[in-house]
């Protein structure tokens, strides 16, 4: 029974070695298999770049794209304020754009912050073809004209000549080409123009 005892023991011990190393040859094959199939699906699979090591992984297309078409957030204007006028004589002043004019402000510019102008034109009789009749442009954002009473005879580019009576109203689109060509004696208009403030371009021709 001695014997037998001292020759299993041997036997044992080799089995298992040999058990141990099969098992483990088996986990590397499994484990080499498995990477290369994932190589495989990620070289398969479009639009993915597996990232290095130590380097964020680059952005998209479609991403970059979207971010680049983004506007940028308008500033925010400052809070209107309610704006009322009431007719007065002395609130027409020759403080305007036009010398041969006297304006009465509305007050739209100061309750707007400078979002937009309104005034009542009032035109110096008689009309003086030499200093009226000049042709120049606005740069404006919007620009309309309401004959309150009168007329007023002008010219716009691509137009031409337009008599402009008493109830007419016509806007100016940003630089266009125009002129006064004459108008009555008590002419009257109400001008409303985005923004307050802009540049007048007087043209040679």
């Amino acid at each position: 029974m001695a014997s037998k005892s001292r020759t299993t023991k041997p036997v044992s011990r080799a089995a298992a070695k040999a058990a141990a190393l099969k098992t483990s040859k088996s986990s590397k094959a499994a484990a080499k298999t498995s990477a290369k199939t994932s190589a495989k699906t990620i070289a398969k699979t479009p639009g993915k770049t597996p990232a290095r090591p130590g380097r964020a992984a680059a952005p998209s297309a479609r991403k970059a794209l979207v971010s680049k078409g983004r506007p940028a957030p308008a500033p925010r204007r400052p809070k209107q304020k309610v704006a009322i006028s009431h007719h007065r004589e002395e609130d027409f002043k020759a403080d305007g754009l036009r010398a041969y004019a006297h304006y009465r402000d509305l007050g739209i510019a100061a309750a707007t912050h400078g979002l937009a102008r309104a005034h009542v034109i009032r035109m110096l009789p008689p009309c003086n073809p030499q200093e009226v009749s000049k042709l120049h442009t606005h740069a404006v954002d919007f620009q309309m004209v309401y004959v309150l009473k009168g007329w007023v005879k002008s010219y716009l580019d691509g137009v031409g000549e337009t008599l402009m009576q008493e109830g007419s109203c016509w806007t100016q689109p940003p630089k266009i080409r125009h002129m006064i060509l004459d108008y009555s004696d008590d002419v009257e208009l109400l001008e409303v123009i985005l923004p307050a403030d802009f540049k007048t371009v007087e043209l040679t021709t």
